[in-house]
């Protein structure tokens, strides 16, 4: 299959394309199901659903698996899909850790590994992630010929237009990398078509994919502090260059010395939301000595798990500084529970592992400032996925890729 880009498909659907991933969705979501329940599902005339289907059992996509009741004249067939028949991973480039995850066409999990995130700016991760997919292809036996689509979910800026992935830590550099070099690379290697997205937008799709309720076609994946990913009707949202979804304001690289920093400070808290940091500082005066007993006495040992512990521990500063990470997030939350009124808001990238404390001065701070019609039509909950949220996003949104070219 010959690509000119190498992210995930956003807003430019044909109208095969599109009923190719209708019709196979229908069916993952189903199987087994008739050809007649499928028409009635997605809307699709019968006759073209035949057709459809009759291409994909050649392709060894779907399989016809028995017949189902008649409710007069001739029994119907039933199919469903082939789940042997290929295989899809997911890439987490994450902060920092690379997760690896391997599924079948059910989004059944076949292999993961975790790894900790190659030193370096995003080039020398490239070799990193590489070496990674050949260490789980190896351990789990895993065929190249049935590997279909490999999914990257990288952290950064994406832009369409310039092919980049622009990294926003500061202490990475800041860089930006041609992100087309790094799928082309990925899939020059392993012959296998390879796509890049965003971290919380693969996140967001892997929590609609995975989530039990059905019912969810508008919500959002907030990724900490640093990312968004948004579902509309049921399916990404990137914007008009690929970049929707940066909760960061990254006003305070641009800001004079003597520039107070106001409500630029709302854009430099990182990935533990200043957990760490502010543990630190209250240690530094003589404070949160549950918190530093916990790290054997060396601040330099602290980290958000540390302040999670304690807190659960019942240690009172501990406690402090997760409710003031809570009501801090929220605020960003409240403004975009107004925007976009979603119908789920999942926290994700490893701050919603701190319990109660967290998560309910979160949803309180949502409550007090964001309008009662957008509150009383949400949820906000920890992310369903957790730490595999964003590599299980991208072997869904690979399937999707995968149903999509069928």
């Amino acid at each position: 299959m010959v690509k000119k880009e190498y992210t995930f498909t956003y807003k430019d659907f044909s109208d095969r394309k599109r009923k190719n991933l209708t019709i196979l969705d229908t069916i993952r979501r189903n199987s087994p199901i008739s050809r007649t329940d499928i028409s009635k599902h997605t809307g699709i005339n019968i006759v073209s659903v035949s057709n459809y289907i009759l291409n994909y059992i050649k392709r060894g996509l779907v399989l016809e698996s028995g017949l189902d009741i008649s409710s007069g004249g001739r029994r119907p067939e039933l199919v469903k899909l082939n789940l042997e028949s290929a295989n899809v991973v997911g890439v987490d480039i994450g902060p920092e850790k690379l997760v690896v995850i391997v599924g079948d066409l059910g989004l059944n999990v076949k292999a993961k590994k975790i790894f900790p995130r190659p030193l370096g700016k995003m080039n020398d991760v490239l070799k990193g992630t590489v070496d990674a997919l050949e260490v789980v292809f190896k351990e789990f036996n895993l065929s190249l010929a049935k590997i279909k689509v490999i999914g990257i979910g990288a952290s950064g800026v994406i832009d369409i237009y310039t092919g980049t992935i622009h990294d926003t830590d500061p202490l990475r550099g800041r860089t930006r990398t041609d992100f087309y070099n790094l799928a082309r690379f990925i899939e020059q290697k392993f012959d296998v078509p390879t796509y890049v997205g965003n971290d919380a937008t693969c996140a967001a799709f892997g929590e609609l994919s995975f989530n039990p309720r059905s019912d969810i076609s508008e919500m959002l994946y907030v990724y900490s502090d640093v990312g968004c990913g948004i579902i509309i009707n049921s399916d990404i949202y990137c914007g008009a260059s690929g970049s929707a979804g940066e909760i960061q304001l990254f006003a305070n690289a641009r800001m004079q010395k003597d520039e107070p920093l106001g409500i630029a400070s709302y854009g430099i808290r990182g990935v533990d939301l200043g957990v760490v940091g502010e543990a630190r500082e209250m240690i530094e005066k003589g404070g949160a000595s549950g918190i530093l007993r916990l790290a054997d006495g060396k601040i330099e040992a602290v980290t958000k798990e540390t302040v999670f512990d304690a807190a659960k521990q019942g240690d009172e500063a501990a406690k402090d500084i997760l409710q003031n990470a809570g009501h801090w997030l929220g605020v960003k939350v409240a403004y975009l529970v107004n925007v976009f009124n979603p119908q789920l808001v999942a926290i994700g990238g490893g701050v919603e592992k701190s319990g109660n404390i967290f998560m309910d001065a979160l949803t309180e701070c949502v409550k007090m400032y964001a309008f009662e019609e957008t509150f009383n039509a949400v949820k906000i909950l920890p992310s369903f996925l957790g730490e595999d949220a964003i590599a299980l996003g991208a072997v869904a949104l690979g399937i999707r890729e995968l149903f999509l070219n069928t």
